[in-house]
Protein backbone atom coordinates (compact mmCIF):
# COMPACT_ATOMS: atom_id res chain seq x y z
CA UNK A 1 0.00 0.00 0.00
CA UNK A 2 1.50 3.35 -1.06
CA UNK A 3 1.81 6.38 1.21
CA UNK A 4 -0.75 8.29 -0.85
CA UNK A 5 -3.24 5.44 -0.52
CA UNK A 6 -2.70 5.34 3.25
CA UNK A 7 -3.39 9.06 3.53
CA UNK A 8 -6.49 8.64 1.37
CA UNK A 9 -7.75 5.87 3.64
CA UNK A 10 -7.09 8.04 6.70
CA UNK A 11 -9.03 10.98 5.26
CA UNK A 12 -11.89 8.66 4.27
CA UNK A 13 -12.09 7.41 7.86
CA UNK A 14 -12.10 10.99 9.19
CA UNK A 15 -14.77 11.97 6.69
CA UNK A 16 -16.92 9.00 7.66
CA UNK A 17 -16.58 9.94 11.34
CA UNK A 18 -17.62 13.53 10.63
CA UNK A 19 -20.56 12.31 8.57
CA UNK A 20 -21.78 9.98 11.33
CA UNK A 21 -21.51 12.73 13.96
CA UNK A 22 -23.34 15.12 11.62
CA UNK A 23 -26.20 12.65 11.11
CA UNK A 24 -26.49 12.12 14.85
CA UNK A 25 -26.60 15.86 15.54
CA UNK A 26 -29.15 16.39 12.76
CA UNK A 27 -31.44 13.73 14.23
CA UNK A 28 -30.99 15.02 17.76
CA UNK A 29 -31.80 18.61 16.76
CA UNK A 30 -35.32 17.58 15.73
CA UNK A 31 -36.20 16.77 19.35
CA UNK A 32 -36.36 19.04 22.39
CA UNK A 33 -36.99 18.82 26.12
CA UNK A 34 -36.45 15.68 28.17
CA UNK A 35 -37.34 13.50 25.20
CA UNK A 36 -34.70 15.27 23.16
CA UNK A 37 -32.06 14.62 25.82
CA UNK A 38 -32.87 10.92 25.73
CA UNK A 39 -32.71 10.86 21.95
CA UNK A 40 -29.33 12.64 21.99
CA UNK A 41 -27.99 10.22 24.60
CA UNK A 42 -29.25 7.21 22.65
CA UNK A 43 -27.95 8.59 19.35
CA UNK A 44 -24.43 8.91 20.73
CA UNK A 45 -24.49 5.70 22.76
CA UNK A 46 -25.75 3.37 20.04
CA UNK A 47 -22.69 3.75 17.74
CA UNK A 48 -20.42 3.33 20.77
CA UNK A 49 -22.22 0.21 21.91
CA UNK A 50 -22.14 -1.17 18.36
CA UNK A 51 -18.39 -0.57 18.03
CA UNK A 52 -17.68 -2.09 21.45
CA UNK A 53 -19.81 -5.10 20.57
CA UNK A 54 -18.03 -5.64 17.26
CA UNK A 55 -14.52 -4.80 18.44
CA UNK A 56 -14.56 -6.17 21.99
CA UNK A 57 -17.53 -8.29 23.03
CA UNK A 58 -17.71 -10.51 19.94
CA UNK A 59 -13.93 -11.19 19.80
CA UNK A 60 -13.99 -11.95 23.52
CA UNK A 61 -16.82 -14.46 23.21
CA UNK A 62 -15.16 -15.93 20.10
CA UNK A 63 -11.91 -16.39 22.03
CA UNK A 64 -13.70 -18.17 24.88
CA UNK A 65 -15.45 -20.41 22.36
CA UNK A 66 -12.19 -21.17 20.56
CA UNK A 67 -10.42 -22.09 23.80
CA UNK A 68 -12.47 -25.29 23.95
CA UNK A 69 -11.21 -26.49 20.55
CA UNK A 70 -8.01 -28.13 19.36
CA UNK A 71 -5.00 -26.48 17.75
CA UNK A 72 -6.62 -26.37 14.32
CA UNK A 73 -9.93 -25.16 15.76
CA UNK A 74 -11.97 -27.93 14.10
CA UNK A 75 -12.54 -30.38 16.99
CA UNK A 76 -14.14 -29.78 20.38
CA UNK A 77 -11.84 -30.94 23.21
CA UNK A 78 -13.53 -29.42 26.26
CA UNK A 79 -11.20 -28.11 28.95
CA UNK A 80 -8.11 -29.94 27.70
CA UNK A 81 -6.37 -26.67 26.85
CA UNK A 82 -6.87 -25.45 30.40
CA UNK A 83 -5.58 -28.77 31.73
CA UNK A 84 -2.49 -28.24 29.60
CA UNK A 85 -1.95 -24.78 31.07
CA UNK A 86 -2.01 -26.07 34.64
CA UNK A 87 -0.60 -29.54 33.99
CA UNK A 88 2.23 -29.16 31.49
CA UNK A 89 5.61 -28.39 33.17
CA UNK A 90 6.50 -25.71 30.61
CA UNK A 91 3.15 -23.99 31.09
CA UNK A 92 3.51 -24.14 34.86
CA UNK A 93 6.83 -22.34 34.46
CA UNK A 94 4.99 -19.66 32.50
CA UNK A 95 2.47 -19.31 35.33
CA UNK A 96 5.26 -19.19 37.91
CA UNK A 97 7.00 -16.41 36.02
CA UNK A 98 3.76 -14.45 35.70
CA UNK A 99 3.16 -14.73 39.45
CA UNK A 100 6.70 -13.46 40.10
CA UNK A 101 6.12 -10.47 37.82
CA UNK A 102 2.80 -9.59 39.46
CA UNK A 103 4.02 -10.06 43.04
CA UNK A 104 7.33 -8.21 42.69
CA UNK A 105 6.85 -5.45 40.11
CA UNK A 106 3.87 -3.41 41.44
CA UNK A 107 5.03 -3.37 45.05
CA UNK A 108 8.71 -2.67 44.37
CA UNK A 109 7.99 -0.03 41.70
CA UNK A 110 5.44 1.67 43.97
CA UNK A 111 7.81 1.54 46.95
CA UNK A 112 10.65 3.04 44.91
CA UNK A 113 8.36 5.75 43.51
CA UNK A 114 6.96 6.59 46.95
CA UNK A 115 10.38 6.74 48.59
CA UNK A 116 11.73 8.93 45.80
CA UNK A 117 8.70 11.24 45.97
CA UNK A 118 9.21 11.74 49.71
CA UNK A 119 12.97 12.29 49.44
CA UNK A 120 12.79 14.94 46.70
CA UNK A 121 9.66 16.67 48.01
CA UNK A 122 10.39 20.41 48.36
CA UNK A 123 14.06 19.89 47.51
CA UNK A 124 15.92 22.61 45.60
CA UNK A 125 16.43 20.33 42.58
CA UNK A 126 13.01 18.68 42.83
CA UNK A 127 12.03 19.28 39.21
CA UNK A 128 15.31 17.91 37.84
CA UNK A 129 15.27 14.91 40.18
CA UNK A 130 11.71 14.03 39.14
CA UNK A 131 12.52 14.44 35.48
CA UNK A 132 15.40 11.97 35.74
CA UNK A 133 13.29 9.15 37.19
CA UNK A 134 10.36 9.94 34.90
CA UNK A 135 12.43 9.78 31.69
CA UNK A 136 12.14 5.96 31.31
CA UNK A 137 8.36 6.41 30.98
CA UNK A 138 9.01 8.15 27.65
CA UNK A 139 10.78 5.04 26.32
CA UNK A 140 8.81 2.21 24.76
CA UNK A 141 9.03 -1.23 26.32
CA UNK A 142 10.89 -2.45 23.25
CA UNK A 143 13.38 0.41 23.53
CA UNK A 144 13.86 -0.26 27.23
CA UNK A 145 14.39 -3.95 26.50
CA UNK A 146 17.10 -3.15 23.95
CA UNK A 147 18.84 -0.75 26.35
CA UNK A 148 18.87 -3.26 29.19
CA UNK A 149 19.92 -6.06 26.88
CA UNK A 150 23.12 -4.07 26.33
CA UNK A 151 23.41 -3.53 30.09
CA UNK A 152 23.23 -7.32 30.65
CA UNK A 153 25.43 -8.16 27.64
CA UNK A 154 27.84 -11.05 28.28
CA UNK A 155 31.15 -11.97 26.65
CA UNK A 156 33.40 -14.90 27.59
CA UNK A 157 36.05 -14.11 30.19
CA UNK A 158 39.04 -14.56 27.94
CA UNK A 159 42.26 -12.66 27.39
CA UNK A 160 41.80 -9.73 25.04
CA UNK A 161 37.99 -9.84 25.09
CA UNK A 162 36.45 -6.73 26.64
CA UNK A 163 33.01 -6.71 28.17
CA UNK A 164 30.47 -4.51 26.40
CA UNK A 165 27.73 -4.99 29.01
CA UNK A 166 27.73 -2.38 31.77
CA UNK A 167 27.10 -4.79 34.64
CA UNK A 168 29.67 -7.34 33.51
CA UNK A 169 32.23 -4.58 32.99
CA UNK A 170 31.65 -3.47 36.57
CA UNK A 171 32.01 -7.07 37.80
CA UNK A 172 35.27 -7.50 35.92
CA UNK A 173 36.64 -4.17 37.21
CA UNK A 174 35.87 -5.32 40.76
CA UNK A 175 37.79 -8.53 40.19
CA UNK A 176 34.86 -10.82 39.54
CA UNK A 177 33.85 -12.93 36.57
CA UNK A 178 31.25 -11.96 33.94
CA UNK A 179 27.79 -13.43 34.43
CA UNK A 180 25.13 -14.49 31.92
CA UNK A 181 22.24 -12.58 33.48
CA UNK A 182 19.58 -13.59 30.93
CA UNK A 183 20.22 -17.33 30.77
CA UNK A 184 20.23 -18.74 34.31
CA UNK A 185 16.70 -19.44 35.59
CA UNK A 186 14.90 -18.24 37.70
CA UNK A 187 17.16 -15.24 38.29
CA UNK A 188 16.90 -14.19 34.65
CA UNK A 189 13.21 -13.48 35.25
CA UNK A 190 14.16 -11.19 38.13
CA UNK A 191 16.57 -9.31 35.88
CA UNK A 192 13.74 -8.81 33.36
CA UNK A 193 11.46 -7.58 36.15
CA UNK A 194 14.05 -4.92 37.03
CA UNK A 195 13.48 -3.38 33.59
CA UNK A 196 9.75 -3.03 34.28
CA UNK A 197 10.43 -1.54 37.70
CA UNK A 198 12.83 0.96 36.10
CA UNK A 199 10.05 2.08 33.75
CA UNK A 200 7.12 2.13 36.18
CA UNK A 201 8.87 3.78 39.15
CA UNK A 202 8.59 7.14 37.38
CA UNK A 203 4.83 6.71 36.96
CA UNK A 204 4.45 5.80 40.64
CA UNK A 205 6.57 8.76 41.71
CA UNK A 206 4.56 11.24 39.64
CA UNK A 207 1.14 10.17 40.94
CA UNK A 208 2.23 9.75 44.55
CA UNK A 209 4.17 13.03 44.58
CA UNK A 210 1.03 14.88 43.49
CA UNK A 211 -0.94 13.13 46.25
CA UNK A 212 1.66 14.01 48.87
CA UNK A 213 1.54 17.67 47.89
CA UNK A 214 -2.26 17.57 48.23
CA UNK A 215 -2.09 16.62 51.92
CA UNK A 216 -3.50 19.59 53.88
CA UNK A 217 -0.79 21.57 55.69
CA UNK A 218 -2.87 21.81 58.87
CA UNK A 219 -2.76 18.02 59.25
CA UNK A 220 1.02 18.03 58.84
CA UNK A 221 1.47 20.91 61.28
CA UNK A 222 -0.81 19.27 63.86
CA UNK A 223 1.21 16.06 63.66
CA UNK A 224 4.46 17.98 64.13
CA UNK A 225 3.07 19.86 67.15
CA UNK A 226 2.15 16.49 68.67
CA UNK A 227 5.78 15.44 68.38
CA UNK A 228 5.37 12.99 65.51
CA UNK A 229 8.76 12.15 64.01
CA UNK A 230 9.65 11.28 60.42
CA UNK A 231 8.65 7.59 60.55
CA UNK A 232 5.43 8.39 62.41
CA UNK A 233 4.64 11.12 59.91
CA UNK A 234 5.07 8.64 57.08
CA UNK A 235 3.06 5.88 58.76
CA UNK A 236 0.20 7.83 60.33
CA UNK A 237 -0.14 10.87 58.06
CA UNK A 238 1.34 10.32 54.60
CA UNK A 239 0.27 6.75 53.87
CA UNK A 240 -3.37 7.10 55.09
CA UNK A 241 -3.74 10.38 53.20
CA UNK A 242 -2.50 8.98 49.89
CA UNK A 243 -4.10 5.52 50.21
CA UNK A 244 -6.45 5.96 47.20
CA UNK A 245 -3.50 7.00 45.02
CA UNK A 246 -1.47 4.04 46.27
CA UNK A 247 -4.25 1.66 45.26
CA UNK A 248 -4.52 3.24 41.81
CA UNK A 249 -0.77 3.01 41.25
CA UNK A 250 -0.54 -0.59 42.49
CA UNK A 251 -3.47 -1.81 40.42
CA UNK A 252 -2.43 0.11 37.29
CA UNK A 253 1.10 -1.27 37.41
CA UNK A 254 -0.31 -4.71 38.26
CA UNK A 255 -2.52 -4.73 35.16
CA UNK A 256 0.38 -3.58 32.98
CA UNK A 257 2.58 -6.28 34.47
CA UNK A 258 0.05 -9.02 33.76
CA UNK A 259 0.06 -8.00 30.11
CA UNK A 260 3.83 -7.60 29.80
CA UNK A 261 5.06 -8.88 26.47
CA UNK A 262 7.52 -6.47 24.84
CA UNK A 263 10.30 -6.75 27.41
CA UNK A 264 10.28 -10.55 27.44
CA UNK A 265 10.01 -10.80 23.66
CA UNK A 266 12.81 -8.30 23.05
CA UNK A 267 15.31 -9.55 25.62
CA UNK A 268 14.91 -13.34 25.66
CA UNK A 269 12.09 -14.23 23.29
CA UNK A 270 10.62 -16.28 26.13
CA UNK A 271 13.58 -18.66 26.11
CA UNK A 272 15.53 -19.89 29.15
CA UNK A 273 12.31 -20.29 31.17
CA UNK A 274 11.43 -16.58 31.04
CA UNK A 275 8.12 -16.71 29.17
CA UNK A 276 4.96 -15.18 30.68
CA UNK A 277 1.28 -15.62 29.83
CA UNK A 278 1.13 -12.80 27.26
CA UNK A 279 4.28 -13.98 25.49
CA UNK A 280 3.14 -17.60 25.57
CA UNK A 281 -0.21 -16.58 24.08
CA UNK A 282 1.64 -14.95 21.17
CA UNK A 283 3.96 -17.94 20.74
CA UNK A 284 1.17 -20.52 20.74
CA UNK A 285 -1.18 -18.52 18.53
CA UNK A 286 1.19 -17.14 15.88
CA UNK A 287 4.33 -19.28 15.97
CA UNK A 288 3.11 -22.75 16.94
CA UNK A 289 -0.31 -22.27 15.28
CA UNK A 290 -2.03 -23.75 18.35
CA UNK A 291 -5.14 -21.59 18.23
CA UNK A 292 -6.94 -23.48 21.00
CA UNK A 293 -4.17 -23.18 23.61
CA UNK A 294 -3.49 -19.58 22.58
CA UNK A 295 -7.15 -18.72 23.10
CA UNK A 296 -7.15 -20.45 26.50
CA UNK A 297 -4.12 -18.39 27.56
CA UNK A 298 -5.88 -15.20 26.42
CA UNK A 299 -8.94 -16.16 28.49
CA UNK A 300 -6.71 -16.84 31.50
CA UNK A 301 -5.11 -13.42 31.11
CA UNK A 302 -8.55 -11.81 30.97
CA UNK A 303 -9.66 -13.68 34.10
CA UNK A 304 -6.56 -12.50 35.97
CA UNK A 305 -7.02 -8.86 34.97
CA UNK A 306 -10.75 -8.54 35.74
CA UNK A 307 -10.51 -8.84 39.58
CA UNK A 308 -7.82 -6.13 39.69
CA UNK A 309 -9.92 -3.78 37.57
CA UNK A 310 -13.03 -4.50 39.66
CA UNK A 311 -11.14 -3.82 42.90
CA UNK A 312 -9.74 -0.59 41.48
CA UNK A 313 -13.18 0.65 40.46
CA UNK A 314 -14.62 -0.32 43.86
CA UNK A 315 -11.92 1.57 45.73
CA UNK A 316 -12.34 4.66 43.55
CA UNK A 317 -16.08 4.70 44.17
CA UNK A 318 -15.64 4.27 47.93
CA UNK A 319 -13.05 7.08 48.05
CA UNK A 320 -15.35 9.43 46.09
CA UNK A 321 -18.27 8.70 48.37
CA UNK A 322 -16.24 9.22 51.53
Amino acid sequence: MSTAHKFLTMFEAIGLFIAVVGVILAIASRFSGRRGDRVVAAAFLLPTVALISVGLVYPGLKTIYQSFYNAAGNAFIGIDNYRTIFGDPDQRTVLRNTVLWVVITPFVATAVGLLYAILVDKARVEALAKALIFLPMAISFVGAGIIWKFVYEFRPDQQGIKQTGLLNEILVKLGGSPHQFLINSPWNTVFLIIVMIWIQAGFAMTVLSASIKAIPEDIVEAARLDGVRAWGMFRYVTVPSIRPALIVVLTTIGIGTLKVFDIVRTMTGGQFDTSVVANEFYSQSFRSNNQGLGAALAVLLFVLVVPIVAYNVRQLRSSEGR
